[in-house]
């Protein structure tokens, strides 16, 4: 599973900074399935010490992580939306990842220049998010104009896409997220061909002098803090965007290699096994399961059967994350 997130920004807030220290902790790309990784995108191991604990225990060969992409972003200034700048291929850009990691500057130094001349967060993140926004509206707009001429022929799903993009213009117009529509699973699934910016998951992400730093302002979502010339709060920046895109990690293990797959929580065992290959959805039989905790504490596969913590798992079965599975197909 391919999953990226956007690093945003206005100009001289870190973005590339922090990008090209993600980029060092990258891994080699030919462990996954990428052709050809452009010079913008970094492959980073999602941090998690379980794997290597299996690894140890299995005396692998090969021990493989969990990855997700950072995509490197141009800075955005005010005006994006109509062009200014690098306006248009910004926004394109950013339709094209799965989230967005919005870094803001906190910190303080003469040497790097402000576009607004000041530190000001809370302006910045108002800045970027109105572009967001704008963008979208001029979207919706058109879609809601083509769905006006189809309208009265009735059709059940132009209805309905009509009523959904409604309560996103809404609160579009009031310089809100369509995050903030409240809308269903569903409604989300009806209007994804649209790629709406202001629907994607936002982390933000605090560039301080200092990880630890106390935020004096109120974050208007989901935030970690980081140093990104002294690489501090990374892991909190890739565990956390891990879980803005909703997943977790199931294990496999042996002798050839232990490995972390990546896969939406709440995937039943044959979903889970495409992360492997896509025949195991189809061709599943059967799923062994065991928490790798107490796979760990057994000391071998042999001892946890011996003592039932090896379970026989079917089709039904939700993957639950840290799960060492062998699937049978």
């Amino acid at each position: 599973m391919s999953l990226s997130i956007g690093i945003v920004g206005l100009p001289n807030v870190g973005k590339s900074t922090l990008f090209n220290a993600l980029t060092k902790k990258s891994v080699p790309a030919e462990n996954y399935p990428f052709c050809t990784i452009d010079p913008s995108v970094g492959i980073v191991p999602v941090p998690d010490d379980r794997l290597y604990q299996l690894s140890e225990l299995s005396k692998s060969a090969k021990t493989i992580p969990a990855v997700i992409e950072f995509v490197d972003i141009a800075g955005l200034v005010a005006g994006a939306s109509k062009g200014e700048g690098l306006g248009n291929k910004f926004l394109s850009n950013i339709r094209e990842v799965d989230a967005i990691a919005h870094v803001v500057r906190v910190f303080e130094d003469p040497s790097v220049i402000h576009v607004a001349n000041k530190i000001d967060p809370l302006s910045d993140i108002g800045i970027i998010n109105l572009e967001l926004v704008l963008s979208d509206m001029e979207i919706v707009s058109k879609r809601l104009a083509n769905l006006s001429r189809e309208i009265k022929k009735g059709d059940k799903d132009i209805i309905l896409e009509d009523s959904i993009l409604k309560k996103v213009e809404k609160v579009l117009e009031e310089g809100k997220m369509a995050t903030s529509a409240d809308l269903s699973e569903e409604e989300k699934f009806k209007i994804k061909s649209l790629n709406l910016l202001t629907l994607k998951p936002m982390l933000y992400v605090l560039n301080t002098s200092e990880a630890n730093q106390n935020v004096e302002f109120a974050v208007p979502g989901p935030y970690v803090k980081i140093d990104s010339v002294f690489e501090k709060g990374f892991d909190d920046l890739i565990t956390g965007s891990y879980k803005l895109l909703g997943l977790e990690t199931y294990f496999t293990t042996g002798e050839d290699e232990s490995r972390a797959w990546t896969i939406k929580i709440g995937s039943t065992a044959p979903v889970a096994g495409m992360a492997i290959h896509t025949d195991f959805k189809d061709k599943f039989i059967r799923a062994e399961v065991v928490n790798w905790k107490d796979l760990l504490d057994a000391g071998s596969y042999g001892v946890a059967r011996s003592k039932g913590l090896v379970r026989t798992e079917g089709k039904e079965y939700i993957v639950k994350d840290g799960d060492v599975i062998e699937f049978k197909i």
